[in-house]
């Protein structure tokens, strides 16, 4: 049985580390997976982001429908990493993916703009909470200058300031084994 799961937070949350935890214990199951990256498809759907709610709403949606495709024709799950952070944007994906399920990695602001700052990836800026409170991001940054809705009723949810990533993964995979593949 193929799944989507969409894995929302603030950035700086945990959510790609957590992600990845996630794939190598799905892979080691044998359950042929994927992750959707939002940083990664953003720079091919909008090249020069302007973060409005309207580019959102287009990126979302199509990620979205991505998320369906794979989901239903891959013959892979598929995890979307990506902050979503308007509760309606998940929701569109609900709606579009049979077997759907939003995993909230909940983190203090305070530990996301710690994280953040030290950031080495190059998918994403390094210091994004401090560029956008000095005003040098175009566009608006969930946490600071854009809202975050966090789930109201996730199906898991992990702090990711008390649970390592590991830890975090071994839950929601518990979960995908009682849901999926009892």
């Amino acid at each position: 049985m193929n799944f989507c799961l969409w894995i929302t937070g603030l950035p700086g949350s945990g959510k790609s580390t957590i992600t990845k935890e996630l794939q190598d214990l799905l892979s080691a199951a044998e359950v042929d997976n994927m992750i959707l990256r939002l940083d990664e498809i953003r720079k091919v759907l909008t090249p020069e982001p302007s973060y409005t709610d309207d580019e959102r709403e287009i990126v979302y949606r199509a990620l979205a429908m991505m998320a369906q495709l794979m989901t239903e024709h891959s013959g892979k799950s598929v995890m979307i990493d990506a902050t979503g952070n308007r509760r309606h944007y998940r929701r569109v994906a609900r709606g579009l993916i049979a077997e759907f399920a939003e995993i909230y990695v909940s983190c203090p602001l305070k530990v996301c703009r710690e994280r953040e700052a030290l950031r080495h990836g190059k998918l994403v800026e390094r210091d994004l909470y401090g560029k956008a409170a000095r005003g040098e991001i175009e566009g608006q940054l969930p946490g600071v200058t854009a809202p975050y809705e966090a789930p109201e009723n996730p199906e898991v949810m992990v702090a990711s300031d008390v649970l390592s990533p590991s830890e975090s993964a071994e839950r929601i995979m518990s979960y995908i084994q009682t849901r999926w593949f009892c």
